[in-house]
């Protein structure tokens, strides 16, 4: 825990909330992200203030209120096993051609791919790109929640999820919020761009992945912990990560290191084990030669 100058808090708090592969989060999340390296007595009033002044932020948030009740599916017990995923349509086109972005969310970690897209791309492509983009990471999914887009209803997309035991469930065309988590990802994606992309426009696909590892970095409201943390069990590096800083030691922060340090020692020796146990009957029927 480092205990900065009181003339450092501000650009602390920029660099956290604005930093190139930051995305200009609120209130909430910009103080979590700053507790994990950072305290001084005033902090929040100092996020409060920032917050109040930064036009990017100002301007990008949604001032929208969601209409209708929401609908809660059953909630996952896995990470990447129910997905759910959307479409954001009707951004300028990019130099490649790109003019909207393909969603998709993991229901139980929150986690989020974006990835570019347009809109004319059919089931085929689709489905294509999900398997180069997410099935190679996390595997096939149980279920998948969409709305009634044409390319979620055609028999191509229907028989193929069908073919791999995956189920289909559909959001009411009257009642979208059943697949309110795409619905708020999209909302906090929106945010990021327009805080992101507002001078280059047409080159939005080129900022998606900074988009993307901002959001997966910040901690979920549901979970309290970043997607990054739920699947891997730790947090990348970021540039706040690898300023130097004077280390100020807490007892919370030196039990949670401690803690890090035995899951990582542990996970050190069953992996020592495992190659031990591997070479040892990799070499049974071979001889060693001496040249």
């Amino acid at each position: 825990m480092c205990i900065p100058k009181c003339s450092t808090g501000e650009f602390l708090v920029r660099e956290v909330h604005g930093g190139s592969l930051t995305g200009h989060f609120g209130e909430s999340k910009t103080l979590t992200m700053l507790r994990e390296h950072y305290y001084w007595p005033g902090m929040e009033k100092r996020v409060q203030d920032i917050l109040r002044r930064c036009e990017k932020y100002q301007a990008a948030k949604s001032h929208t209120l969601p209409h209708g009740l929401y609908t809660p599916l059953p909630v996952p017990t896995l990470p990447w096993v129910d997905v759910s995923m959307d479409f954001i349509l009707g951004l300028p086109r990019t130099q490649k051609g790109k003019d909207s972005i393909f969603v998709m969310v993991d229901r139980f970690s929150k986690m989020a791919h974006f990835i570019p897209c347009h809109k004319t791309n059919d089931a085929t492509y689709i489905t294509e790109l999900y398997f180069k983009e997410v099935t190679r990471l996390h595997g096939i999914p149980k279920s998948i929640v969409s709305d009634r887009d044409t390319k979620f209803l055609s028999h191509f997309w229907i028989a193929h999820w069908k073919k791999l035991g995956t189920k289909l469930l559909y959001s009411a065309t009257c009642h979208p919020q059943t697949d309110d988590q795409t619905e708020v990802t999209n909302r906090s994606l929106g945010t990021l761009l327009r805080a992101l992309i507002k001078p280059h426009a047409k080159a939005w696909d080129l900022l998606l992945p900074h988009a993307e590892f901002a959001y997966n970095k910040a901690p979920s409201k549901a979970t309290s912990l970043s997607p990054f943390k739920v699947v891997y069990g730790i947090d990348p590096l970021s540039p706040n990560d690898l300023t130097p800083r004077p280390q100020t030691k807490s007892p919370m922060l030196m039990q949670r290191q401690e803690k890090r340090k035995s899951r990582n020692s542990m996970s050190w020796l069953r992996i020592k084990k495992t190659n031990a146990a591997y070479e040892a009957q990799a070499n049974k029927h071979r001889r060693k030669f001496v040249f």
